[in-house]
């Protein structure tokens, strides 16, 4: 391989995506819309959920109950109903997510030493929201609950016995619970994907559609000297847009940085080296720039939203589908751009990841190298 002719290659290609105002566009626009959108509009933080109260005795302690919903960050009272036949037409229209009712001779049951109900209706068409709120609102009753517990025994004049059993949680690494941390490193591999993908796939069957391939095939240009020329430039352009997409989480979405920048450099190098080769593959084994595009982005961004971990937990698929996601390379590049991040691992930790990249890597070139034939069909 003769490093003039894949410079004279790569400055062709370089040329060709300056003269195209959308390839350009791609390139550097599409990082910064992708972690605009992603960043600000992706959050899976349950937090202020619509809520309705619907108070059957108002009494004092009806009353304090439904101001510690009110007082949490994760509920915002809405509405005050005024029948049990409100709660379904506020739930129809949208206007609660979740709704308290307090029923009558709930102070009397507190004052005769029985257990009380309070009834929490849910609306569960997002289950995951209801669950999570349902939770909260158990913290909620049971906060107030130990509270009347504690003013019965002062009454009485008894001791409150402690609870037995103390949970100390104490969060590590991500210690806000922000969903935005754990979504924003995933995005930066999305961004890789979907670029690095895209522009590759329309390297070799542009040649072909525009009628240049005759010429291309005319130069002692070996077909290795060929694909590293081509890739060179988007490579490039791939670590500037890895660039621009870890200086906006940093900068502004602030998720913490604690690992090595060798180590991300490193995994980058290594999931654009798949990418740009899935890329080329598809574009050498089809010639319609519309037809390798679509493959390309089947091939790249589908397996990295649904089976890599960048939105659905691993852990939580069914064994056969967690099965399949080892054969998925974004999963190891997903894991590996989180743990950079939020646990600072380096190499010596994740080593499993980076060889099953550079596996990957290896396999797909050697693919991509091999599938072009200089020789008109």
């Amino acid at each position: 391989m003769r490093r003039r002719r894949v410079v004279a290659v790569a400055l062709k290609e370089l040329l060709q995506v300056w003269r195209d105002p959308r390839s350009l566009m791609l390139a550097l626009l599409m990082p910064v819309i992708q972690m605009m959108l992603l960043g600000f509009g992706a959050n899976l933080d349950v937090a202020h959920i619509p809520t309705c109260t619907l108070d059957q005795e108002g009494s004092p302690f009806s009353e304090d109950l439904l101001k510690r919903f009110q007082a949490s960050r994760y509920f915002d009272i809405v509405r005050v109903l005024r029948g049990t036949g409100d709660i379904a037409r506020a739930m129809d229209r949208g206007e609660c997510r979740l709704a308290v009712v307090v029923p009558a001779g709930f102070s009397r049951q507190l004052a005769g030493a029985r257990q009380a109900s309070v009834q929490v209706i849910l609306d569960a068409t997002d289950a995951n929201t209801a669950s999570l709120a349902a939770g909260y609102a158990r913290a909620v009753v049971g906060g107030f609950a130990a509270d009347v517990q504690l003013e019965v025994a002062q009454r009485a004049g008894l001791a409150a016995l402690p609870q037995p059993v103390a949970a100390n949680a104490r969060v590590w690494f991500n210690e806000q619970l922000e969903s935005r941390n754990f979504i924003i490193p995933g995005v930066v591999a999305l961004v890789l994907a979907l670029v690095g993908a895209q522009l590759t796939s329309l390297t070799v069957s542009r040649e072909w559609e525009r009628g240049t391939m005759e010429l291309l095939l005319s130069t002692p240009v070996t077909r290795t000297e060929l694909m590293v020329g081509k890739l060179l430039p988007y490579f490039l352009i791939g670590l500037l847009d890895a660039a621009i997409c870890v200086g906006f989480a940093l900068l502004v979405f602030k998720v913490p940085f604690r690992g090595s920048y060798a180590t991300l450099l490193l995994a980058v190098a290594l999931f654009l080296a798949v990418v740009l080769s899935i890329g080329y593959l598809v574009s050498v084994s089809i010639r319609s720039q519309i037809g390798a595009s679509q493959i390309a982005l089947f091939l790249t961004v589908m397996p990295i939203s649904l089976l890599s971990g960048f939105a659905f937990p691993i852990d939580q698929m069914p064994p056969v589908i967690q099965g399949l996601t080892y054969v998925v390379y974004a999963r190891y590049f997903v894991t590996t751009l989180k743990a950079v991040f939020l646990k600072g691992s380096g190499v010596a930790a994740l080593w499993p990841q980076l060889l099953a990249l550079a596996a990957y890597a290896a396999v797909v070139t050697a693919l991509a190298a091999r599938a072009f034939r200089k020789r008109l069909p």
